[in-house]
């Protein structure tokens, strides 16, 4: 049985949804004020972490997992498809911030004015991120979302960028302090490894969610096959497919030969093949076609696959 989480992932979503408006204004304010190009970039990056939550909540409204007649699979590919937008945010975001780098390169940098008062500032920022990533990630986890877990991701990657403009914006004071002008360098040099990570960020969201909006394999072939033959009174079963995401919605079908004299005894067996099948994979949706004993096959699924 699938679960219907969306209530609680909205309270989730409207929560760091304010926190990284909180985070957002805060960066965006703090590099205006000191002309740091990395603490803006991380702004934009900041950006993104508040729309990923509004597109969130438009996704989670019609992300329902019960099937219905114009949806009989369920809705819960709206779900992959608001992290898919996602990674469109974060892609866009590391263009914006590799553009503002190389301009300040050829352009001529600007002067970076900040203080230690600003530094703890944003340390309290950074405190913030770690927060929204960590309780983010600990509800998509328990509440089966991958929205949750995909924008866990981002934030997690905004902790990182954070760190490193930090860690810059403390050399250009410590340079400004010890009269060293050189370290205003580190502000534009920090830029373009924030570039990389947010780009990672999409990446790994990417590959994540393209199985499911694919229709790929789900589980191996063979290991669905091992534990419907465990089952007493399969004698073979062949041409297996599977998708979805284990822990999210699995779909299974699979053709089956049973040692039964009626109808009524085929199905008990295939509900127990059924049963085994729910008990390793749940959620999960299972079609099985019994067949004649002269149906037998040792094709376990589609041709180009492995057979034994």
């Amino acid at each position: 049985m699938v679960i219907d989480n969306r209530p609680k992932i909205r309270k989730v979503l409207i929560l760091t949804l304010i926190l990284n408006v909180v985070v957002m204004g805060i960066k965006a304010t703090l590099g205006l004020l000191t002309g740091s190009l990395s603490l803006l970039a991380d702004a934009l990056h900041s950006v993104t972490d508040g729309a990923n939550n509004i597109i969130g909540l438009v996704a989670n409204q019609f992300a329902s997992p019960e099937p219905d007649r114009e949806y009989p699979y369920g809705h819960q590919k709206f779900d992959a498809l608001g992290a898919l937008a996602v990674t469109v945010f974060l892609c866009i975001a590391s263009f914006e911030i590799l553009t503002g780098a190389i301009e300040r390169i050829f352009g001529g940098g600007n002067t970076i004015n900040i203080s230690s008062v600003q530094l703890w500032i944003l340390l309290i920022v950074l405190g913030i991120n770690i927060f929204v990533a960590y309780y983010e990630r600990y509800m998509g986890q328990r509440l089966g979302s991958a929205l949750l877990v995909a924008d866990a991701k981002h934030t997690m990657s905004d902790i990182w960028t954070t760190l490193m403009v930090i860690a810059g914006l403390i050399g250009v004071w410590l340079g400004r302090k010890w009269n060293f002008p050189q370290l205003e360098a580190l502000d534009v040099v920090m830029a373009f490894p924030v570039a990389v990570l947010v780009f990672h960020s999409a990446w790994e969201i990417l590959k994540e969610n393209l199985p499911w909006l694919t229709d790929r394999v789900a589980i191996p072939p063979e290991k669905i096959r091992a534990l419907a033959m465990r089952v007493p009174g399969v004698v073979n079963c062949h041409d297996i497919a599977s998708r979805g995401v284990i822990g999210r919605q699995i779909f299974i079908e699979m053709h089956m030969i049973v040692e039964a004299d009626d109808v009524k005894n085929a199905h008990q067996i295939t509900e127990q093949v059924e049963a085994q099948l729910e008990k390793h994979f749940s959620p999960v949706r299972t079609v099985i076609h019994v067949e004649p004993p002269s149906y037998k096959s040792d094709r376990i699924t589609y041709e180009g696959d492995p057979k034994i």
